[in-house]
């Protein structure tokens, strides 16, 4: 059995997994937004370069996520993705963020937890 993360945002969910795949290495598998989806026709003009469905691979993790409406997002409480490494990943070459900038991710004051940990902020900033 495999779990896997499924995070809803309120708009910002490209960012959000480019940042991910940055920090993390992975690779963006899918990303869809709402223009040219069968849902197009009944999708706000502003709301159709937002992301319908993203689907980023890290190792053999799986991260998904996509943007909600404003009137249906709820500002998340209580909850926290942690990812326990036991090493830091090397961001994509392809990054304009450097390590440092990509490690910042991954505070001191950050809860303890296996040798390396990235705790991956949220619409509401980092959990906790």
């Amino acid at each position: 059995m495999t779990l896997n993360t499924y995070l809803v945002f309120n708009g910002n969910c490209k960012e959000a997994f480019e940042f991910y795949a940055t920090l993390l290495g992975g690779k963006i598998e899918s990303m869809f937004t709402h223009a040219g989806s069968p849902m197009e026709a009944q999708t706000p003009a502003n709301w159709l370069d937002k992301i319908m469905h993203a689907h980023l691979s890290v190792g053999g993790s799986q991260l998904m996520g996509s943007d909600a409406p404003p009137d249906r997002y709820k500002t998340p409480h209580a909850f926290a993705v942690n990812i326990g490494l036991t090493t830091l990943p090397t961001p994509n070459a392809s990054s304009t963020r450097s390590p440092k900038t990509a490690r910042s991710a991954c505070p001191s004051n950050r809860p303890s937890g296996p040798p390396a940990s990235v705790w991956l902020p949220t619409a509401s900033g980092y959990p906790g």
